[in-house]
């Protein structure tokens, strides 16, 4: 074989070497069409009960549902405490006690817990006339006040609370005509008296329709802020606006222990910022 025709035969046979390697990604990416797109695969319409099943899983017709739902109505056992959640108040007001106790809200059970207090100050502040009724321990005060703001308008305050500076934490209930979560015709002694110990659990702010807790838990956090050391009781957490206007007005840095649906906020008073809670500055990772 001649030179010339042995660089031929090399030069053949890298070429059929070349064509082999530019061949098998082809084959390796078989079946797709398109790169960026993966392919369809097809699946059974069949479920089944398990991967080497055959039966079609039986299938249950669901109810037709109306679009006309009706509003929730909480049922009379879920607004009461827990045994757990009562057991947190109870322990701390037999710390506390004698002391300055306040009620948004009267029920039997806070009955029974303002016994603890009887060497102290108790008052209860409620909307509903019949409760006015209740028969009266030592110490213990029930005055009537209106709350005028409806659960459906709680987003609005809000908003209305963080653009307006009357609704600042540095000025007194007396002061705060301007903010509209301030409630108004409190008697004297609520604005007045240094408080020890807050519990929000009214009014009911169950219904959209129903008076909301917004003014309540404002006015809960500016009595805090106007004493010493307060405890700051909010019930009924699970539902969005006392959990919104808690971390709001009372602060996540102050929440110091919770049990089922009731938060224990501890507040020390006496304080010169305009902000309820401390401005966080959000951290990028």
């Amino acid at each position: 074989m001649t030179r010339n025709q042995m660089q031929h035969q090399k030069v053949f046979l890298r070429n059929n070497a070349d064509e082999k390697d530019q061949q098998q990604p082809q084959q390796q990416i078989r079946g797709f069409t398109n790169f960026t797109t993966p392919p369809t695969l097809s699946f059974s319409p069949i479920l089944s009960n398990s991967c080497a099943s055959t039966n079609p899983m039986p299938v249950k017709r669901l109810a037709r549902v109306s679009h006309a739902m009706k509003p929730y109505t909480r049922p009379p056992s879920e607004d009461i405490l827990s045994l757990k959640e009562h057991q947190l108040l109870q322990n701390l007001l037999t710390q506390r006690a004698p002391c300055n106790l306040l009620f948004f809200g009267l029920k039997a059970q806070f009955l029974d817990l303002a016994m603890l207090n009887t060497e102290g100050t108790t008052v209860f502040l409620e909307d509903d006339h019949e409760k006015l009724r209740t028969p009266k321990l030592k110490g213990m005060r029930v005055y009537l006040v209106r709350y005028h703001d409806k659960a459906s308008e709680a987003y609005e305050l809000l908003k209305h609370a963080r653009t307006n500076p009357a609704c600042t934490s540095q000025e007194g209930l007396l002061h705060k005509l301007h903010c509209k979560l301030a409630l108004t015709g409190l008697p004297e002694i609520v604005c007045k008296r240094k408080w020890d110990v807050v519990v929000v659990d009214g009014p009911r702010g169950d219904q959209p329709e129903a008076p909301g807790r917004m003014g309540a838990i404002y006015t809960a956090a500016m009595i805090a802020r106007a004493g010493k050391t307060t405890d700051v009781l909010v019930h009924d957490i699970d539902r969005m606006i006392e959990k919104w206007y808690s971390w709001e007005f009372l602060c996540h840095e102050n929440l110091v222990s919770s049990k089922g649906n009731l938060w224990h906020f501890r507040i020390k008073g006496n304080s010169s910022s305009a902000r309820f809670c401390p401005e966080v500055v959000p951290q990028i990772q």
